[in-house]
């Protein structure tokens, strides 16, 4: 599965977790501040400015700040693409895998597209700050504000939107061509083995619809699980910095950085209440395929044998298919309770924590959109086993299925669930 597309890839992934810790630490520990002697920016007049005299008019504060901040911004791309420069060089060039244009390169441009998209969900996140502060500020002062001011605005969010939609639908085109070539690569692998599983029955269903299957349910599982992590690491100092302005909780009073550790307490409890909920629900996924191919088994037996697929025999094979099932359904019953309820009652948890600021005005409309915002994104992070769980299952069960076809290929042993599946033919 893996090491058909990526190469060696405990290491390959293994190093790039390393990697980009190293280089975020690196940036938060030293590079950030050395933008001044090492971008490139001042080739194209994003100079970062002298430090200001005290006592500057706020004209020139404003000034100064957004010179800073668009300076640093670029600073920081420049850094990234440093980063991932040099570790993608590094593994084209000694990785020695023929798929390593896609695996390779093509891992870092996601990274990159999914990192960008995110930066602009913090962007969009600071236009509702000032977005909505401007029509507070109109609603209570008529006239305050002008009809230019109002349409600048919303030009500003055409322009963010525009730049979005561009990156995440070319981001998703990518992606499926990536997810694509990974498929491709598991096809050949298991195509080139051929002569060794072609007697094992099912290998046809291995080969073409598991491998379609993985790849399908990578592509959505695997970026989903790349945002969550960008977006973490973007909206949680969003939030931290946000926080500031929450300075009571209902019944609990006072705490420092509240909305932060309500959104990390709130996510934990959603991920255990779920694991405990979902506990039951691989294993039977994974014997769902076993009664499915000993009843399909049957079936294909009996186009060649008048013999077989006698109706009691296939009676009894339904019999365990429809047990199954049945079984199934009631799990994925007080699994959709637990679930379902849990995000319902987290659509409260932000509004009940501002309860107490809001009613005593000590934070703007403009505020609350992106304290609001800001803690959804974060929540929604946390919480991304919470909302994949069906997903991952299934996805388990295919890794299953296919790890148990792979230890046949390769004559290794293989645990005594994944030898009942073996027995059964391992068709679909």
């Amino acid at each position: 599965m893996f090491h058909s597309f990526f190469p060696k890839p405990k290491l390959f992934f293994l190093s790039f977790v390393v990697w980009a810790l190293v280089g975020v630490l690196s940036w938060y520990l030293v590079m950030q501040d050395l933008g001044s002697y090492l971008s490139l920016g001042n080739l194209i007049g994003l100079t970062f400015p002298e430090t200001l005299a005290s006592g500057a008019d706020p004209a020139a504060q404003t000034a100064f700040q957004e010179a800073s901040k668009s300076a640093e911004t670029f600073w920081l791309y420049q850094y990234i693409l440093i980063c991932y420069g040099v570790f993608i060089a590094a593994w084209m060039i000694f990785g020695g895998n023929k798929w390593a244009k896609w695996s390779v390169l093509g891992s870092g441009i996601i990274i990159f597209a999914t990192w960008f998209s995110v930066q602009l969900n913090v962007m969009f996140n600071e236009f509702y700050g000032v977005f909505y502060n401007l029509i507070q500020k109109a609603l209570s002062a008529p006239n305050s504000i002008t009809l230019n001011d109002y349409y600048s605005q919303l030009s500003t969010f055409l322009g963010l939107a525009a730049v979005y939609i561009t990156i995440v639908v070319l981001k998703n085109f990518f992606v499926s061509h990536y997810i694509f070539r990974w498929r491709t690569s598991m096809t050949e692998y298991y195509s080139s083995k051929w002569q060794q599983v072609r007697h094992i029955e099912g290998a046809s269903q291995r080969i073409q619809e598991d491998t379609m299957r993985f790849a399908s349910i990578m592509e959505g599982l695997g970026v989903r699980l790349i945002g969550s992590v960008m977006t973490l690491l973007a909206f949680l100092p969003v939030l931290w910095a946000l926080s500031g302005h929450i300075k009571t909780l209902p019944i609990i009073g006072e705490v420092s950085q509240s909305l932060v550790f309500i959104a990390l307490f709130w996510s934990i409890i959603g991920t255990v209440l779920l694991a405990l909920a979902g506990i039951k629900l691989p294993g039977l996924e994974f014997n769902n395929q076993k009664v499915e191919a000993a009843y399909r088994k049957e079936l294909v037996y009996g186009e060649d044998n008048e013999n077989r697929a006698e109706p009691i025999t296939l009676a009894e094979l339904f019999s365990n298919v429809r047990k199954n099932y049945f079984t199934l359904y009631f799990h994925y019953l007080y699994f959709n309770v637990v679930r379902y309820g849990y995000l319902q009652a987290g659509v409260l948890v932000p509004l009940i924590a501002l309860g107490p600021s809001i009613v005593a005005g000590v934070i703007t409309f403009g505020i609350f959109q992106q304290i609001n915002n800001a803690f959804n994104q974060v929540e929604s992070s946390f919480q991304f086993l919470v909302n994949s769980w069906t997903t991952i299952v299934e996805l388990l069960s295919i890794y299953k299925r296919l790890k148990s076809f792979e230890a046949m290929i390769d004559n290794k042993p293989i645990t005594n669930e994944d030898s009942q599946f073996a027995d059964n033919s391992t068709l679909m």
